[in-house]
């Protein structure tokens, strides 16, 4: 994601300090801390011999959880929550399951303390994400170089290139920005955009959709503006909003995070700017609509997620995380889940002849077809999904809301 300087950290320290961050407090979203006593023999958790009653594996979680865009790595810590509890108290499995969260802030600069706490518990057999692009960069290495390497499943990592690593070890299971920013572009050509001005943040994510927009638009014969502003150091928007304001151009697009995305909605309104205005994946959170206040209202959110709100396959899950966290799911909250019950199907499959350990469930990992609610589940080798339909979703804030307005591809 963002490049900032390093902050000393001592390595368990980002495992220990999470499960106090975030929208709960409740007990069951404290996993334990990665420096907890290792089991004896092998990968499999505090006992031996496999699937058995007694037997418990921890699964690791690395993503944003505190900063400024702590939501999105809130969102898919819920989630993840939500899936290893049900699974716990409904006996699907003859084993338990622990989560086990560490705070990267989204930092590549952070992310590698983080990481380490996670691959340095012999007992996690896998670990849910990393959340962001630029922090996946800095770490899936490390993951993946690890001895034996850590399987890792990104619920949200959207970069265009990060399937084009070689990381044996990495999964993702929601379409790449090549995807969402052709999507994108193409909507605004269809419904009438005439010249479109790409703003991004500099991050990993920012500048890859921002790419992506600007050279499909340009292929639609749209005309494009394209500019960086450094999501980390800016924070007064006014001047850039008042050069998109006076550039004639009839929409904007945001290639940056939600906190970000706010600050821009105010800066945009108070230069009068006119036109779309439009933001990716990364902008679409509560974090926005709480900080943008009455500017939020108009924005449209690209994004290659599920509204769990109102899809038919996640009224049981919208119920579950509503009754636990008071809040409803929001972004990735459902990839997590999926993520979080896709690896847990991978443990059961390893261990199946015996503990499991990374690598047995790396294997099952790589041979996994398995249903969620947000899609079925089948990697290619270079760990992108091999749904030959990936979904886009336009999102649009109303009101101080935001809502689905469908596949982006049927939206006028």
């Amino acid at each position: 994601m963002r490049s900032r300087a390093v902050t000393t950290m001592v390595a368990l320290a980002a495992a220990g300090a999470l499960a106090v961050t975030g929208c709960s407090s409740s007990k069951s979203d404290n996993g334990g801390s990665s420096s907890s006593k290792k089991a004896g023999g092998g990968l499999g958790g505090g006992n031996s011999g496999g699937n058995s009653a007694n037997q418990t594996y921890k699964v690791g979680f690395i993503g944003a959880l505190s900063g400024d865009n702590a939501q999105l790595g809130i969102n898919e810590r819920n989630g993840a929550q939500i899936a290893v509890d049900e699974a716990n108290a409904s006996g699907k499995y003859k084993f338990k399951v622990t989560l086990v969260p560490a705070d990267s802030e989204g930092d590549p600069a952070k992310a590698p303390s983080a990481a380490q706490a996670l691959i340095s518990d012999s007992t996690i057999v896998a670990t849910i994400g990393p959340a962001f692009s630029g922090e996946s960069e800095a770490v899936n290495p490390t993951f993946c170089s690890a001895s034996p390497p850590m399987p890792i499943v990104t619920a949200s990592a959207s970069k265009g290139t990060l399937q084009t690593h070689g990381w044996k070890c990495w999964h993702r299971i929601v379409p790449n920005d090549n995807v969402e920013g052709a999507q994108g572009a193409e909507w605004l050509a269809r419904t009438g955009a005439k010249k479109v001005f790409v703003l991004n943040d500099l991050s990993a994510y920012g500048q890859g959709v921002a790419n992506t927009m600007s050279q499909t638009l340009k292929s639609k014969g749209v005309a494009v503006i394209q500019k960086g502003v450094d999501g980390t150091t800016t924070k007064n928007y006014n001047p850039i909003a008042q050069t998109i304001a006076a550039s004639g151009a009839d929409a904007i697009f945001y290639g940056g995070y939600d906190a970000q995305a706010a600050l821009l909605a105010k800066s945009l309104k108070s230069a009068g700017f006119k036109g779309r205005t439009v933001t990716g994946n990364g902008g679409k959170s509560s974090v926005f609509t709480k900080n943008a206040g009455a500017a939020g209202n108009g924005w449209y959110f690209t994004c290659g997620c599920q509204d769990a709100t109102t899809a038919p396959s996640a009224k049981a899950f919208t119920d579950a995380y509503q009754k636990k966290f008071s809040t409803p799911p929001s972004t990735y909250s459902p990839e997590a889940y999926d993520a979080a019950n896709l690896i847990m199907d991978a443990i059961s499959k390893a261990s199946a002849n015996g503990a499991a350990t990374r690598t047995s469930v790396l294997d099952a990992l790589n041979k996994a077809d398995f249903k969620g609610i947000t899609t079925t589940i089948k990697f290619a080798p270079n760990g992108e999904l091999t749904t030959s339909s990936l979904i886009v979703n336009l999102y649009r804030q109303e009101g101080g809301t935001i809502k689905s307005l469908g596949n982006i591809n049927e939206v006028k």
